[in-house]
């Protein structure tokens, strides 16, 4: 599944697992890579990804169950640092008074396309090309504006936020027209049941109070 839901399917697998006889075993990754491993024929039983494009191709391509495809959490991308009390980031972007800016590769990851559209969109992108520390996934481009490895860095609002405190650094959100929506959707890759209860508890009202208390949007 998608590695910016990692700490969230974390908390929904506690409660899938409180009322089910099923045990969850978890994959996380870039998107794009984990849609190249199903196409290869990779054993995975239910696919969460970060973007509504793969899971619409497997269907195309006859590799899920019919009508199993749901939206089930809208991501947001903000641009952050680690460090507290920057009060302008935007700025501190367009004027480039930084060394590093962590992206996630964009024909891997959604949140780094969204980050190259965004960028695209304040005219950005061109010029800073050379200050561009590329993540192969949304996990590791935390991480590197996390260690402080980047100054800042585009990455998943959901990584940032906490539903027990308030978020750590600093932060600015862009306006959503700004970007594709990341409607982060699910399939199913096998009939087995324990692959449908999973899905049936990813709609129901515990797992999106979930979602939504881990910094997503609901559909």
């Amino acid at each position: 599944m998608a590695s910016n839901f990692a700490t969230t399917m974390k908390a929904l697998t506690v409660e899938f697992e409180k009322t089910t006889a099923h045990h969850v075993v978890l994959s996380f990754g870039s998107t794009g890579k984990h849609y190249a491993q199903i196409k290869n024929g990779a054993p995975f039983d239910v696919f969460l990804a970060a973007d509504a494009e793969r899971p619409r191709l497997l269907e195309t391509q006859g590799l899920i169950q019919a009508d199993s495809r749901m939206t089930y959490a809208r991501g947001k991308l903000i641009l952050w640092t680690s460090k507290s009390g920057i009060d302008d980031i935007k700025n501190t972007l367009i004027g480039q008074d930084f060394r590093h800016l962590a992206v996630a590769n964009p024909k891997l990851s959604p949140y780094g396309l969204a980050a190259q559209q965004v960028m695209i969109k304040i005219d950005v992108w061109p010029r800073l090309q050379p200050k561009l520390v590329r993540g192969e996934n949304i996990a590791q481009t935390f991480q590197f504006v996390h260690s402080g490895n980047a100054e800042l860095g585009f990455v998943a609002y959901s990584q940032a936020a906490n539903p027990k405190r308030s978020v750590q650094g600093s932060f600015w959100m862009p306006h959503q027209s700004l970007y594709s929506p990341i409607d982060q959707q699910a399939v199913l890759l096998n009939d087995k049941q324990a692959s449908k209860d999973f899905l049936k508890f990813l709609k129901g009202p515990l797992a999106r109070q979930i979602i939504q208390n881990h910094g997503y949007d609901l559909p």
